[in-house]
Formats: C-alpha cells, structure tokens, sequence
C-alpha cells in the first residue's frame, strides 16, 4: 500500500544544504535549476552541458551558479564530490555516467529513462536508505500515472492498463525524442512493477497542436465489478498526495463503464522558466527535487566520502 503523503511527499526541514550539480542544460535542465534555486535544503554548485551557448547555461550564469561546457567531465574534475547529482541528460549519456559517478558515494537522480537505478516514484516509494544512490525517475507519463496505478490495483482486481501521454511538440525536446524506445519500455515496466499488472502499455504522444497541448496522461484500466464513485475516490486520494510537490497535478475526467476504466490526469507546470503547458517537466523536476530534499534531510545520509556522517 501507498504510505502517506505526509511520510512521502512533505519537505522536511534540513540542518545544512546538500551539495549539489546538474548534469544537462536542456529546457528540463533549466527549470530544474529554477527549482533547486527555490530550495533551501539544497546548494547547487555547478550546471554543466556541452554547448557554451545553451540558454540553460545562460541561466544558471544568471542565478550565480558555476558552469561549465565540459559536461561530466566538468563534475568529475571539482575538488570534492557533491553530495546530490541531477542527470538531465538521455539515457545513452546516463549508461556512461553512472560508472564514472557511482565510486564518488554520490546520490545520483536520474531524470532519464535508462531505468539503471532504483526506480521512485515519491508518493508510492518514499525515499531511504535502501533506495539506494541511483534513483530513477522513470518518465514524465511514469511519474503522472503509477501513483494513480498503484492506487487502482491496490483497491481493485485490475487486469489490464494502458497510459497514454500527450505532450507538446515544443517541450519534447532532442533527448526526449532519441529516448521514446527507453521511456515506452521504463514506463511498461513501472506501471508492472508499481501496481503487479503484467499486461501494460505505455503511449507517448507529442502533439503538434497551435495553442501547444497541456501535458495529460489517460490511465485505462480493466477491472470487474468498477464503481464509478469508488474509482473516482482512489484517484483523488492518489491526486492529492502527488499535489503535495506538484501542485499542477489533478484528476480532470474519471468513467467506469463495465469493466473499462478511464482517469484523465492534467498537470499544469509551476515554474519560473517553462510555459503551464510543460507539465512534463515540471512533474518530473518536482519529484526529483523532493527526492534530493528528503535526502537531505535523512538522518542516515551518508557523507561525501561515503562514510555514515
């Protein structure tokens, strides 16, 4: 069963920030260090990418933050590992950091889809020392529908799901786009592993549409004996947790007819840099930031060196 969203969801609050630098300086790139800019728990000490003129390294430049074009290079060459890294990159260029990260004893969150490390979703998993120091945080459709997966097969014989994501051709950026083998196959085996439903399928749509589409996600479930009202009751609970640190994130349409169930979940972004359409990304980038807050805040946190501090 899910835990609580006050056990999972709620920021809690820290002695001293943890270090921290994002690897990737893409439009998710640039609103995750918006986001980490907002933090207190977290003190980000480097933004690297590879192109000297990305408007993500325009904008960490303009918050203050070091950057760097070197790319990993750039992380590995810092004086001290940092406590937290964000890779915002694609799954191909994660396969290659993590072993270059994982002997530093950094916690490492992966925004892509490789599917190398532990996946999380906060509202279901919660974070802890048994997560481990890669975090994976599926996809933008796996983070919009495993909770509400999660929460269906935990109350109802489901038999079957499908989710269908929509997101707008602007904000689906290059890596996204060389990722849609990876983010199809990591959502698949999320919704398996959250919910114990082994016949899945995971859809990404990006939607050409002038105005840009608002990110959605459709959950389809089958399912005997569903109430509408029951359904609609686990969704909004699902809902209400995941607004703890997405507050964009809400059940738009719920019906049960026979045995087919469909949930409609919108997420709108709450963000400094992205347009509200972009729930994507903000969805996404809010889970990963939480994940390094609770981090930050456990007292099991491991120092720098990967000793017990």
């Amino acid at each position: 069963m899910s835990p609580g969203a006050g056990s999972t969801a709620a920021r809690a609050d820290v002695a001293e920030p943890v270090t921290v630098a994002v690897i990737g300086t893409g439009a998710i790139g640039r609103d995750l260090v918006s986001k980490i800019d907002r933090s207190p728990a977290l003190d980000c000490r480097l933004v690297a990418g590879r192109s000297p003129e990305s408007a993500g390294l325009r904008y960490a430049e303009s918050l203050g933050y070091a950057t760097s074009a070197a790319g990993i290079e750039a992380l590995l060459a810092a004086p001290r590992p940092f406590d937290v890294v964000f890779d915002a990159t694609s799954a191909a260029s994660h396969r290659d950091h993590w072993p270059l990260l994982e002997p530093l004893g950094t916690l490492v969150i992966d925004l892509t889809p490789s599917r190398i490390g532990r996946m999380v979703a906060p509202t279901v998993t919660g974070v802890s020392a048994a997560t481990g120091r890669n975090v994976n945080l599926i996809s933008c459709g796996g983070q919009a529908s495993v909770p509400v997966a999660h929460a269906l097969a935990a109350r109802f014989p489901v038999t079957y799901l499908e989710v269908v994501s929509t997101v707008a051709s602007d904000v689906a950026g290059r890596a996204t786009r060389m990722n849609l083998d990876e983010y199809v196959a990591t959502t698949g085996h999320a919704l398996t592993a959250f919910s114990g439903v082994s016949d899945v399928k995971a859809i990404l749509n990006i939607s050409p549409a002038v105005p840009p589409a608002t990110f959605r996600t459709a959950v389809h479930a089958r399912m005997a004996g569903a109430d509408p009202v029951q359904v609609r009751a686990v969704a909004d609970r699902a809902a209400e947790e995941v607004r703890c640190f997405a507050p964009g994130y809400e059940v738009t349409a719920c019906t049960a007819v026979g045995d087919r169930v469909t949930i409609t979940l919108q997420v709108m972004a709450h963000s400094d840099v992205l347009p509200p359409y972009a729930g994507n990304l903000d969805i996404i980038n809010s889970a990963a930031v939480l994940v390094a807050e609770q981090y930050a805040a456990r007292p099991d946190r491991m120092s720098r060196t990967g000793v017990a501090s």
